[in-house]
């Protein structure tokens, strides 16, 4: 039978020492990106995607497009916006991107965006 969340932290909260505090927790280091993988392996490029609220800046919360290629640690990626969300960001005034009045879909700069900050859509 698993042992569940109501077991373990009385578990860690006795503890002997810093030691064994520091193993478990090493053990949740090397947990979470696993668990990460798996809740973000269907976000694939090529996948269309909404931004959710959670990203900022606001201006680009709720904005759709395709998902470009990962990062090396496959925590981010590359995001094109579809020709609505380009419109809609270029025209918001809180927007500090400056996006040529002929672009019909526009590639957002930087890192890219965190997994986290994206759900699949249908088409």
């Amino acid at each position: 039978m698993p042992i569940g969340i109501s077991e373990v932290r009385p578990y860690i909260s006795q503890l002997p020492d810093t030691a064994a505090v520091a193993t478990v927790q090493e053990a949740c280091a090397t947990r979470l990106p696993e668990l990460d993988s798996a809740a973000y392996n269907s976000i694939t490029a090529g996948s269309r995607a909404r931004i959710t609220d959670s990203l900022r800046p606001a201006c680009l919360r709720r904005l759709t497009g395709t998902v470009q290629e990962r990062n090396r640690s496959g925590t981010r990626a590359g995001f094109l916006l579809d020709e609505d969300s380009t419109r809609l960001l270029r025209t918001d005034p809180r927007s500090r991107y400056r996006i040529p009045e002929g672009t019909k879909r526009y590639r957002l700069p930087g890192n890219g965006v965190p997994l986290s900050c994206l759900e699949l859509i249908e088409d």
